[in-house]
């Protein structure tokens, strides 16, 4: 075999003239057999080799093709994307507006309910739980009365008090700085010239709706009018026959009822400084008085056992009775449930579809006494925060209690106790609830059975905190 031969047979191009003439041949495709069998073994290798060029020279039209295809597809993928995007977040504001329509409509639907609610005297909201255990530190002692606390009011702005003690003097204090704004000296008896003022102690006192008026009563059987603002003496009242011992004004009007040790009570027009008329009903001296914002009030009856609502247009009265002692202090939770303490130590609540108390809780602050003879402590001043289910109470067993009420009005549970030496003559919530005030005296504001000698006639301001709530589920 020839050496070209055995190189055609490795598949290795000869060398020479006749591999040139052979590669020639294959580049311009001879037609004839044998140059076709010539070239058998290298023109194999040179066809896969041009097959090679031939793919890699259409290789880069078919990618950029293929590119184009994929940018044309991503746009349209991108257009797709975005119209999902932006179609979710239509849904998404449409779904914050139904949530946005429907919280409102619940607000609306709820504020209705409580205006409802409140007009009909059914409106009971639950803030007692909310309330945190006061802090003995943080309470705000103001003094400035020589003598027992009897009385006091907080302005509808929840900005000052005006207290009145056994010194026959009125002081207005500012809540925040706790200083005296203004001070109603006493009056002497007939001397002439002097400011007006009282002579003699002041039982009780009442601010109207909007702040305008303040009304005050004495021992001597006086009921003076006031201009809050100010304390400028505007009229004086005349016409019952003994101490004053009750005052309310009727919420959103200048209608002022009174009461008296003289079994009476009284109605009166202070914006025209008039006399309307006088109710008699009682069986001994009225010991207290409450209105809301109904033409009607409520009496403590004192000794006769028997809390009475005076429906002032029908000239009629309503009689519950339940205390066993003395009904010294009373207070409307709403316009169709009070609130009332007696000396016997009992506190009640009251519906005023029933004549029978709906809760009455005994004992409320302790006994006192020797083993065997003990004796309830005096309930001597409560307070209810408008609306709701809490309820204070105050005695000379060296604490002010805190209540919560139960369920329509039928149960009476204890919920902290705050300590304050002294009597405690009288109590109010302010209007939004954030703080009490209890006045503080030596004795109690109707007479000298008990002296306690710690104690110190002051007004005192207890905060009101309350718990934070739970975040919302989902927020």
């Amino acid at each position: 075999m020839s050496a070209t031969g055995a190189a055609r047979k490795r598949g290795k191009p000869a060398s020479g003239a006749g591999a040139g003439a052979g590669a020639g041949k294959r580049r311009r495709k001879g037609d004839s057999f044998g140059d076709k069998g010539k070239s058998k073994g290298g023109g194999k290798m040179n066809e896969e080799i041009s097959s090679d060029s031939e793919s890699e020279s259409l290789a880069p039209r078919r990618t950029e093709e293929e590119e184009e295809e994929e940018l044309e597809e991503t746009a349209q993928e991108k257009k797709l994307r975005l119209a999902k995007v932006y179609l979710e977040q239509l849904r998404q504001q449409e779904e914050e507006k139904a949530e946005a329509r429907e919280f409102e409509e619940d607000q609306v639907a709820g504020r209705l309910k409580e205006d409802v609610l409140e007009q009909r005297g059914r409106l009971q909201k639950s803030v007692a739980k909310e309330i945190q255990a006061p802090d003995p530190a943080d309470i705000r002692i103001l003094r400035g009365h020589q003598l027992s606390i009897t009385c006091l009011v907080i302005t509808p702005d929840d900005l000052a008090i005006f207290s009145a003690a056994k010194d026959c003097t009125i002081i207005k204090w500012s809540v925040e700085s706790g200083r005296k704004l203004h001070v109603i000296p006493r009056a002497k008896k007939g001397a002439e010239g002097q400011p007006p003022g009282h002579s003699t102690h002041v039982l009780c006192m009442a601010i109207s709706s909007d702040g305008k008026y303040l009304a005050s009563g004495d021992r001597s059987k006086l009921i003076l009018i006031w201009e809050a603002q100010s304390c400028q003496h505007l009229y004086t009242f005349t016409g019952h026959r003994d101490a004053v011992s009750g005052l309310a004004f009727r919420r959103g009007t200048h209608q002022l009822y009174s009461t008296s040790h003289d079994r009476s009570v009284k109605v009166w027009n202070v914006a025209e400084n008039s006399y309307v008329e006088t109710l008699f009903g009682h069986q001994d001296a009225v010991a207290a008085l409450d209105a809301l914002s109904r033409e009607c009030c409520v009496t403590a009856g004192g000794r006769d056992g028997t809390v009475r609502v005076w429906k002032i247009p029908e000239e009629s009265q309503l009689v519950f009775y339940g205390h066993q002692g003395s009904i010294d202090s009373i207070q409307l939770i709403n316009e169709e449930h009070m609130v009332s303490g007696a000396d016997d130590g009992s506190v009640a609540l009251w519906g005023l579809s029933k004549k029978r108390p709906l809760a009455l809780q005994r004992e409320a602050h302790g006994l006192r006494g020797e083993l065997g003879l003990e004796q309830p402590f005096w309930v001597s001043a409560v307070a209810a925060l408008l609306n709701t289910d809490l309820v204070a109470t105050g005695s000379h067993n060296n604490s002010v209690r805190l209540w919560q009420c139960g369920e329509g009005f039928r149960q009476l549970d204890l919920l902290y106790n705050i300590p304050l030496v002294g009597f405690i003559n009288s109590l109010k919530f302010s209007s939004a609830g954030d703080f009490l005030v209890a006045g503080v005296g030596q004795e109690h504001r109707l007479g000298r059975w008990w002296r306690i000698k710690e104690a110190r006639n002051s007004v005192c301001i207890i905060p009101l905190r309350r718990a934070p709530r739970p975040p919302a589920a989902g927020s």
